[in-house]
Formats: C-alpha cells, sequence, structure tokens
C-alpha cells in the first residue's frame, strides 16, 4: 500500500482489510503474546505508514499498550523492524526447501512446485512480505548484511533449480540468472497489489506464476 500524506490510525489499520494477511503465523513460538502482538502491529505500521514515520507509539497502540511496552520486549523499532524481516526470510526459504518439493524428480515438476509455494507464501503474508521487501533501508548495516545473505541463499537455490532443467534439458538454453530474477520478480511484486479478499486465491496465483516460468524456460 502506498503511503499516504494522511497517516494511518491504529483503528484504521486494524480495520482495512488490505492490511490482513497471515503475517501472525510467522512468529516463533517461544515469543510470549505480547511480543507476537507487537510484531503484527508493527508489520501492519510498516506497510501502512512506513518505517521511519511509524512510532514506537504507534506499534504499542495498536495492541492496546502504552509506548514504554515495547522496550520491555525490543530494545529498538530498528530490532522490531529486523526481526521481521528477518523471520520472513528464514520462513520463505523453508516453505520452498518443503522434503515434498525437494523429493520431486522431474525439473519442470521441481520448479513449478517451487515457483508456486514461492508465490503462495508472499500472498498469504503479503503484507509482512510489502515490509520485508520495502523497508529495507531501515536495518542497520550490520542486519541488512544478515538479510542479504539470506536473501542470496534463496536466489541460489531456485537458480541452481533452473540451472538443473537447462544442463538436463528440461528447459531451453536460457541466461539462468536472468530468468531467475524475473521469475522471482513476478512472486514478489504481487505484495504491492494483493489482498486476500481479491479474485485470485494465493493457489490460484501460484499456479498461473508457475505456469508463467515454465513459459519462460520451455524449449
Amino acid at each position: 500500500m502506498a503511503r499516504r500524506q494522511a497517516r494511518f490510525t491504529a483503528q484504521e489499520m486494524a480495520d482495512d482489510p488490505r492490511l490482513r494477511d497471515h503475517s501472525p503465523d510467522l512468529w516463533r513460538e517461544d515469543l510470549g503474546k505480547v511480543q507476537r502482538g507487537l510484531l503484527s502491529s508493527a508489520v501492519r505500521c510498516f506497510a501502512a505508514n512506513g518505517f521511519h514515520a511509524t512510532t514506537t507509539r504507534d506499534i504499542a497502540e495498536g495492541v492496546g499498550l502504552s509506548p514504554a511496552a515495547l522496550y520491555v520486549h525490543f530494545p529498538s523499532k530498528e530490532l522490531v523492524l529486523f526481526e521481521i524481516i528477518r523471520v520472513g526470510h528464514e520462513r520463505v526459504l523453508a516453505h520452498v526447501r518443503d522434503p515434498s518439493i525437494l523429493a520431486v524428480d522431474s525439473s519442470a515438476d521441481r520448479l513449478r512446485a517451487i515457483v508456486s509455494a514461492y508465490t503462495v507464501w508472499h500472498a498469504r503474508h503479503h503484507v509482512a512480505a510489502r515490509v520485508c521487501q520495502m523497508a529495507l533501508n531501515g536495518l542497520t548495516a550490520e542486519h541488512y548484511g544478515e538479510i542479504v545473505e539470506l536473501r542470496h541463499q534463496t536466489n541460489g537455490y531456485i537458480r541452481g533449480v533452473v540451472g538443473r532443467g537447462v544442463a538436463d534439458g528440461s528447459f531451453a538454453q536460457v541466461d539462468v540468472a536472468r530468468v531467475t530474477r524475473a521469475m522471482l520478480s513476478l512472486s514478489i511484486d504481487l505484495v504491492r497489489w494483493y489482498r486476500l479478499d481479491g479474485s485470485d486465491s494465493p493457489e490460484e496465483l501460484g499456479e498461473f506464476y508457475a505456469s508463467l516460468a515454465l513459459k519462460l524456460v520451455a524449449r
């Protein structure tokens, strides 16, 4: 959601269907209820108003707490952002590395399964994923470096699947790096406009984007 000049209030964010996704399911089970609530509130705040325009008061108000409550659980606003972005990148990488996907032998079927899963994850968590992709400039240099490494792992994993298909003759002799970037960009771009109450379910969009990915490597 593009940031408006008028800031969203906590109530407006809670009521806006464009800011509803499955982000609350992302947080570690060992985190307490308040910590998980603060992270979910921060996702909405960062997506609606941007990281720099969001205050700790905004985040705390989203779960009915005083501004000082956030510092009990997170030393800084930047650490809240880092936790969201780190968890998002780790979860999507684990999702596309699911054993059921790794067990697929055919290069084409494996690529279809990966692109579908990657797309579905971004659709289900489109608000959190928007923060993961568009708020990187709010991280410290050290934290940004950690996220870049996770992104390299994801890109390298999918690039390896495309390269495998080129090598075994399943795919055309494409530029593996460029084609992989195009596939990833398709799935990531949906976070700008997707909403769960729209016309396409995450699964439908996943199948559609997977078909497009296979067309990019068709012989």
